[in-house]
C-alpha cells in the first residue's frame, strides 16, 4: 500500500479539468486500497460481535478489540467441520500471543445430514414451524441443523468446561466459527488423537481411570459424547504428566430424553474399552457400560 502525498489545495488547482484531475496528474491522490485493514495479521480479532465463553476466563483469552488475527492452516478435516489454527495476537506487545483451534461448521449445502436424525432426538427448539422444518429436512430446516449443530457444541463445552470436564476452553463463538482452546504444544503441533499413541504399558491404567472418571461424570449430568472413540480423545503431555482432553462435541446425547441414548452410551463405551484392550490393558465394556447407565439413571 502507498501513498503519494500532496501538499495543499493551492497545488492541485492547476491540474483540474471540469472539476475531473487530468489523466497525469491523478497520481497525486492519496489513496488506501485497504482503509480498514490491520497493521499486521490477516484481520482485526473477531471477538467483538461473538459470543464469549464461560466466566471466568483463562488468563491466556486475549480480548483486546486492537488484536489481529491469522489462519496458519488446517489441522484437521472432518464430515461436519474443519479446524483451523488460528493465531491472535496484539501488535507491539510480545508477550501477548495465542493459539487457537478454530472449527468452521460446514454450511447446511456440505453436511450429511442423515447422520443428524438419531442424535437429535430430544433436542428441542421454541417454534413448532422449526421441528417440523428440522424434521422434514426443508432447506430451512438444514438451516436450523447447522445452526443448532454449532451451538450446541458450544454450549456443551462451557458447561463442560464449568464442570471440570477435561474439554477445550470455548473462547468463542461467531456465525459458522467455534474459536477454542488449542491443545498443543506453543509452536503450533497439535496433541496427537489417542489412536496414534502407544502409551508406556504403565500408563495405560492412569489413562484408562482418567477416561472412567470423565464419562461417569457427563452419564451423572445425563449425557453421552455420542460418537466417543480414540479419534476424539486427545493425548496431552507424557508419563505422570499425560492426560486425556475429550474433544468434538456436537452429537451430545442426552441418554434419559433421547429413545436411543443408551444406545450411544452403550458404543461410547465399547469403542474405548476396546481400545484399552488393544493396548494390553483389559477393560470389560459391559462392566462399563453398566456403571456409565447406572450414573446415568441415578438422577431419576
Amino acid at each position: 500500500m502507498s501513498f503519494n502525498a500532496f501538499h495543499d489545495d493551492e497545488d492541485l488547482r492547476p491540474h483540474l479539468n471540469h472539476g475531473r484531475p487530468s489523466g497525469l496528474e491523478t497520481e497525486s491522490f492519496a489513496v488506501d486500497s485497504q482503509p480498514d485493514a490491520p497493521p499486521e495479521g490477516e484481520r482485526w480479532s473477531s471477538w467483538d460481535g461473538a459470543t464469549h465463553g464461560p466466566k471466568p476466563r483463562p488468563d491466556w483469552v486475549i480480548t483486546d478489540l486492537g488484536a489481529v488475527e491469522s489462519d496458519l492452516g488446517v489441522l484437521k478435516t472432518g464430515k461436519e467441520a474443519d479446524v483451523h489454527l488460528v493465531r491472535r495476537w496484539v501488535p507491539d506487545d510480545p508477550g501477548r500471543d495465542i493459539l487457537m483451534a478454530g472449527k468452521r461448521y460446514r454450511s447446511s449445502k456440505h453436511r450429511m445430514f442423515h447422520r443428524d436424525s438419531g442424535y437429535l432426538e430430544g433436542r428441542r427448539v421454541r417454534k413448532s414451524r422449526e421441528t417440523r422444518a428440522m424434521r422434514t429436512r426443508t432447506s430451512f430446516g438444514k438451516e436450523l441443523i447447522s445452526g443448532l449443530w454449532a451451538f450446541a457444541e458450544f454450549e456443551t463445552l462451557g458447561r463442560l468446561w464449568d464442570e471440570g470436564l477435561p474439554v477445550p476452553y470455548p473462547v468463542q463463538l461467531a456465525d459458522d466459527e467455534m474459536l477454542m482452546e488449542f491443545i498443543g504444544s506453543s509452536d503450533g503441533i497439535a496433541a496427537p488423537r489417542l489412536s496414534q499413541c502407544r502409551p508406556e504399558a504403565d500408563v495405560l491404567p492412569v489413562l484408562f481411570e482418567q477416561l472412567r472418571e470423565s464419562m461417569v461424570r457427563l452419564a451423572e449430568l445425563g449425557w453421552a459424547h455420542g460418537d466417543l472413540s480414540p479419534y476424539n480423545v486427545l493425548l496431552e503431555g507424557e508419563g505422570d504428566a499425560a492426560r486425556l482432553v475429550i474433544i468434538d462435541w456436537p452429537q451430545i446425547v442426552d441418554v434419559i430424553g433421547n429413545p436411543h441414548g443408551p444406545e450411544f452410551l452403550e458404543r461410547d463405551a465399547r469403542n474405548m474399552a476396546q481400545w484399552f484392550t488393544r493396548r494390553g490393558y483389559a477393560v470389560d465394556d459391559g462392566l462399563l457400560f453398566g456403571d456409565l447407565m447406572a450414573a446415568a439413571t441415578s438422577r431419576w
